[in-house]
């Protein structure tokens, strides 16, 4: 009865079949699944496949609601053609802390036994889902730091894993990604023009992101804008 229900999920999760992506083998998931929970609100599908034994159940339903409240909002404001059916996996063979690909996020359970406050690694990494950027869309850090930007602003509870925006420091470069970017991009999205960061995912997106982009939304160079943000870097 295990293997034909397992059987019938993957048959239901056909839209992610990719041979050529990890994060999509889903069948190797099932076969040592400890448990899988399929949910539903509105359009938006989540099937959690937990391979691990003795999750904390509390973690586990904080990750589902983050899920639920911020992938909907995301994919309303950047993407409304990104995926309406995501795949979370708790994978103990996975050895980084997240990931996302192919409409499906893993997990590292180890990670969370460490930091169980650390939900919005979900509005991260659905953010990715919600990007969808096909190959050499533009610079990495373009778009890991779209990803953290929108953590920030969006994220449910970065107080509760400690996760904040770093202050500016002179070694700093609007290249670095991650939360150094992300806080450039919130002092360009509030100091200086509103809706930049949506223009930049849609231009990578479309895969049309040149340099040019910035003197085009902003009136100024890239390197200049930095220069600005340095000079006055409160946010």
């Amino acid at each position: 009865m295990k293997k034909l229900f397992f059987t019938a999920l993957l048959s239901g999760l056909a839209f992610l079949a990719n041979a050529q992506d990890r994060w999509s083998r889903l069948d190797k998931d099932m076969e040592v699944a400890v448990a899988v929970d399929t949910l539903t609100k509105g359009k938006y599908s989540l099937v959690y496949i937990d391979k691990v034994k003795g999750f904390d159940a509390v973690v586990k339903q904080r990750l589902i609601d983050t899920f639920f409240k911020t992938y909907p909002k995301l994919a309303k404001q950047y993407n409304k053609q990104a995926t309406t059916k995501v795949v979370f996996v708790m994978d103990p063979d996975y050895d980084g802390i997240a990931a996302a690909g192919g409409g499906v996020i893993r997990f590292n359970p180890a990670w969370f036994a460490k930091n169980p406050g650390d939900i919005d690694i979900v509005t991260h990494e659905g953010m990715h889902l919600v990007q969808a950027y096909p190959g050499n869309a533009g610079p990495g850090w373009i778009t890991e730091g779209i990803a953290d930007y929108v953590r920030f602003v969006d994220g449910v509870d970065n107080a509760g894993a400690n996760w904040k925006l770093p202050d500016l420091k002179p070694e700093h470069t609007y290249e670095n990604s991650y939360r150094i970017t992300a806080r450039f991009f919130y002092w360009l999205e509030t100091k200086v023009k509103k809706g930049t960061i949506v223009k930049l995912d849609k231009t990578m997106r479309e895969k049309k992101y040149e340099a040019s982009f910035w003197e085009k939304q902003t009136g100024k160079s890239l390197q200049a804008l930095w220069e600005s943000y340095k000079a006055n870097p409160a946010i």
